[in-house]
């Protein structure tokens, strides 16, 4: 048996779930509205031609908004689906919901 031969592939039930949760979509919406004016700003800064040093600036700025709300969504996504799928309780959620604060500040590190 080779290694190709146990590789299970995704079936058409695994496919990707969207975030129901409004007040989650409503943040990361914001948080890329944010991130579109910073881009903005960008170009503006780049059109009257602004430092190197200080578009590089704005530009990492960018860069961390859009970790930030990429963080925030799959730590969105993880809480929906767990809850979900394990059937948690209004008793367990606020230590699901402490946990998964946890993987997002821990998450937060890594950028």
């Amino acid at each position: 048996m080779s290694a190709s031969d146990s590789f299970m592939p995704i079936t058409a039930s695994c496919t990707m779930a969207q975030l129901q949760d409004e007040s989650s979509r409503t943040d990361l919406l914001n948080r890329l509205k944010r991130a579109e004016g910073q881009l903005r700003g960008i170009q503006r800064m780049i059109e009257g031609g602004e430092s190197c040093m200080d578009i590089a600036s704005q530009m990492a700025a960018v860069r961390k908004a859009l970790d930030s709300a990429y963080v925030r969504m799959t730590v969105c996504f993880m809480q929906q689906e767990l809850c979900q799928r394990l059937g948690v309780t209004d008793e367990q959620a606020p230590q699901l919901n402490a946990m998964l604060e946890d993987v997002q500040a821990l998450l937060g590190k890594v950028r």
